[in-house]
């Protein structure tokens, strides 16, 4: 069957070049998969055809062709394939434009998938070779090559391989050569290799970093991908301890253009679907909902901006609260298509902050302005914007923002009732980055009418706004605290009726909020009125969700609050609570014992359930003042 399938990718041209690449990469998962058990000799031929395929006259299948080859190193080792880089090195230099273009489209992906191996001496350290070679196409007459040459060779500056460092000096010159190509592919790798070099070799782009700042400011303004490549650089930067010595005098150019890059494109409207505005009733994708990861009851220092989350983390801007992005809540913002995507208007967004860090109210003469005229925009998109960019200086600029705050909040508090959804849920955002604020103001000036109107947005039509007000309104919680009792009642009310509106995703973060309330408030909430309005839907979704069942996970967190905060008022919960905890504890040893004693059959368990297991039976004794035997 493999024979076969390589036959179809590279041999049977009468047939259609997407069935013929499919053939390919059903091929590629059996290598990856059952790589192992392939016959020697039939391995060898699929070898040796995917090489001649390299030089098809379609792009698609040399394309294909370099993703086996890819895959046949990485699943045997480059060291059972020792002829396999120098006859691609070899391929490089043949006068037919088409076998070059094949064999420098695998090693790309060779180099991304092993730059580490390829710097081993177990393969007689190829790059030597290799980094030298690719230097020498950087000036072809093809687009397409020049752009390989420098994409083979961006993958080894982080490391700093010694076979590129040695060469250092001629790949800078190359790429400074370069860097006003015709091509965006081209001009996209040059920048990528200018911000990571920017990281491990600034000595070297010191004396040139005039012309780079004033080469980036063009790129960050192209239209295509490029300007997040670009972009990219000035992240970097502002986190370089020169930021302020080289970029001082490029600031006022640089923000608009950060400002501007923070603006929703047509296509981010069109996948974000931001012209509907009603959505609740329509089910979550499965694959739209990001795994969760156990946060300790503790709560640790917060951020001087009151933008954190109850375990000292910073809220990214769609409510999930991520470890690996403790610094940054730009990583998930308002993308609810692909919550990873990394794009222009969030790296703008990212540097704003950091660079508001850097230069804290010296940064605001030039901001300002830029602010009065975003905010206050008559296009929706423009006023998005900038009250992004609003929330993004709040914790670099807070002191030189307070004499603003009592004409900003206001107007943001009536922002909140926007008729666009995207305005109403970037505003929540930027309101709980200025919760401490808020809080420390008398109550009925600002948080009075901010709670009321962020308990309006948690029953919000949209799902989007549903889910940034439930995360702002966490913040809020963490930063008031007992300021809050007055209002319980109204609280439950909004957090238990929310309960039978949200659908799944927003289910999750809905639990953040009431743990938070309850780490908040502790034992005002053990009242008999508060406990029979909050327990029972709680107590209803523990019953109807299964062992295995992920969401499980995020309610043992929320009662793990709870049930500290209500103290003795969780006694008739208790027993059933408890009695699930050792059997999720005893699940997960048992399956930890399985797969030390028999790793090919069984797989190691996910021990944060027993984790979160132990956290809430510490909740149950810290509450009920007992002892829980073993």
């Amino acid at each position: 069957f493999n024979n076969y399938l390589i036959y179809v990718l590279t041999k049977l041209t009468s047939e259609n070049e997407p069935t013929r690449s499919l053939s390919g990469l059903i091929l590629k998962n059996n290598i990856r998969i059952h790589g192992a058990q392939l016959q020697p000799a039939i391995l060898e031929y699929i070898k040796q055809e995917c090489l001649r395929a390299l030089s098809d006259p379609s792009p698609l299948i040399r394309a294909t062709a370099g993703i086996l080859i890819t895959t046949i190193a990485n699943t045997g080792g480059l060291t059972n394939w020792p002829e396999l880089l120098p006859t691609l090195c070899d391929m490089l230099d043949s006068q037919d434009y088409i076998v070059c273009e094949g064999a420098f489209g695998a090693l790309q992906k060779i180099c991304e998938d092993s730059a580490n191996t390829l710097d081993s001496s177990e393969l007689n350290r190829p790059l030597n070779v290799m980094i030298p070679k690719f230097l020498q196409f950087f000036r072809h007459s093809s687009p397409s090559i020049r752009s390989y040459a420098i994409a083979c060779i961006n993958q080894f500056i982080v490391n700093r391989t010694q076979a590129l460092m040695v060469h250092i000096d001629t790949f800078i010159e190359n790429l400074f050569h370069i860097s006003s190509d015709d091509d965006r592919e081209v001009r996209k790798n040059v920048c990528r290799g200018l911000v990571m070099l920017l990281e491990v070799r600034m000595d070297r782009l010191m004396p040139h970093m005039n012309n780079i700042i004033e080469y980036m400011l063009v790129q960050t303004q192209d239209s295509d991908e490029t300007s997040l490549n670009a972009c990219e650089f000035w992240l970097s930067l502002a986190e370089q301890n020169i930021c302020k010595e080289v970029l001082t005098p490029h600031l006022p150019r640089l923000v608009p253009v950060l400002v501007r890059g923070m603006k929703y494109s047509d296509i981010d409207i069109m996948v974000l679907k931001g012209d509907v505005e009603e959505d609740e009733m329509i089910p979550d994708r499965e694959e739209d909902i990001k795994p969760r990861f156990h946060k300790s009851r503790t709560v640790t220092q917060k951020p001087a901006s009151g933008a954190g989350g109850s375990d000292g983390t910073v809220r990214s801007m769609d409510g999930n609260d991520d470890d690996d992005d403790i610094d940054d809540p730009y990583v998930d913002m308002n993308d609810d298509s692909n919550p990873s995507d990394w794009n222009l208007r969030k790296c703008s967004a990212a540097t704003l902050d950091v660079l508001a860090n850097v230069y804290k109210d010296e940064f605001l003469p030039i901001l300002l302005p830029i602010l009065k005229e975003t905010l206050f925009h008559e296009e929706w998109l423009v006023k998005e914007s900038g009250i992004l960019a609003l929330g993004a200086i709040a914790e670099g600029c807070m002191t030189g923002m307070v004499p603003h705050l009592p004409e900003l909040i206001p107007y943001l508090i009536v922002c909140l009732s926007d008729k666009k959804a995207l305005v109403r849920s970037i505003t929540c955002w930027t309101l709980s980055r200025y919760a401490h604020w808020v809080v420390s103001q008398p109550h009925d000036q600002y948080l009075k009418p901010l709670m009321k109107e962020l308990l309006k947005r948690i029953l919000d039509a949209n799902k989007r706004v549903q889910e940034a007000a439930c995360s702002a309104f966490a913040t809020l919680e963490e930063e008031a605290c007992t300021e809050l009792v007055p209002y319980l009642g109204f609280i439950l009310d909004t957090l238990v009726f929310a309960f039978r509106k949200y659908q799944h995703k927003n289910l999750l973060i809905l639990y953040d909020a009431i743990g938070t309330l309850a780490d908040s408030v502790g034992h005002h909430l053990n009242k008999p009125e508060y406990i029979s309005m909050l327990m029972p839907p709680l107590i209803e979704k523990w019953n109807n969700l299964k062992d295995e069942d992920k969401d499980l996970f995020p309610l043992l967190e929320c009662l793990s609050s709870v049930a500290t905060a209500l103290h003795s008022g969780f006694l008739p919960y208790s027993e059933p609570v408890y009695r699930r905890c050792i059997s999720l504890i005893q699940q997960t040893l048992i399956q930890d014992v399985a797969s030390t004693t028999n790793p090919t059959q069984f797989e190691q368990p996910d021990k944060d359930f027993m984790i979160v297991a132990l956290d809430l039976l510490s909740g149950l004794a810290e509450g009920l003042d007992c002892y829980i035997e073993s």
